[in-house]
């Protein structure tokens, strides 16, 4: 206990997120534990289970909420990798350590080793048709967002389109839905976003959110036009990074 304390005052102290999300870097990242009180780290093997010291304290608080919340571990996936920068696939941000996909999808038991390698996804919407399935976003899925989106140090989470219109359904006047933005994809889990931490001078914030609880016309047009992930992949140019980043 006292090693990992002291662990954790090191890479806080010296931690730094650098550039902007999707082009950018980290010093001193933290490993976040493959699994702890409340949550199991997946895709382990994908090396992406680092980040900023801000965040491996967000997601273990977290995951501690939820625990006494009496709901069962969370999956967490893609963190960002020990040094930041861009992934070689699946994702164009997660490069500076602040971002974190969570699945809705929650474990009642410890996970096999088979399927932490490969765990089967939990899709709560048919994306065709951008239609809710029945029974899969219920009273667990709400609070998991309110007690994800509720915390200062949160500046946006990406979420499905059709989620964010039932959440807007259940809580519109709830001050964290303003929070959960709507993106393509985004079906089976939500993306966590931290704001610019302290001492991380280089490190780029995103535009505000605009106000409002994002729950009128823009989310209708993403409802109206159903844009969806593209079924090949699209072409990837790695970007520019900072000179820090050895860009």
């Amino acid at each position: 206990m006292l090693a990992t304390t002291l662990l954790f005052m090191t890479s806080a102290l010296y931690a730094e997120a650098i550039g902007g999300y999707s082009a950018g870097c980290l010093t001193h990242a933290m490993a976040l534990p493959l699994e702890g009180p409340g949550y199991q780290v997946i895709r382990s093997k994908r090396l992406r289970y680092y980040g900023h010291p801000d965040l491996i304290h967000y997601l273990t608080q977290l995951a501690n909420q939820t625990r006494l919340a009496g709901m069962p571990d969370l999956y967490i996936a893609d963190l960002a990798m020990a040094r930041g920068g861009p992934f070689s696939s699946g994702h164009r941000s997660h490069q500076t350590g602040l971002d974190a996909d969570i699945w809705f999808r929650m474990a009642d038991r410890p996970i096999s080793k088979w399927e932490q390698d490969a765990p089967k996804e939990w899709a709560l919407i048919d994306e065709p048709s951008y239609r809710l399935l029945p029974g899969r976003f219920g009273p667990q899925q709400l609070t998991l967002l309110r007690l994800a989106a509720s915390q200062p140090e949160v500046t946006r989470i990406f979420i499905n389109p059709v989620l964010k219109a039932e959440v807007c359904r259940r809580a519109s006047d709830e001050p964290w839905v303003h929070k959960l933005r709507p993106w393509v994809g985004h079906f089976s889990h939500f993306h966590v976003r931290l704001r610019c931490p302290a001492g991380s001078p280089d490190c780029q914030p995103q535009a505000p959110i605009p106000p409002g609880n994002g729950c009128g016309a823009e989310l209708a047009s993403w409802i109206k036009d159903k844009p969806q992930l593209p079924r090949v992949s699209m072409s990837y140019q790695a970007p520019v990074l900072p000179s820090r980043c050895g860009g």
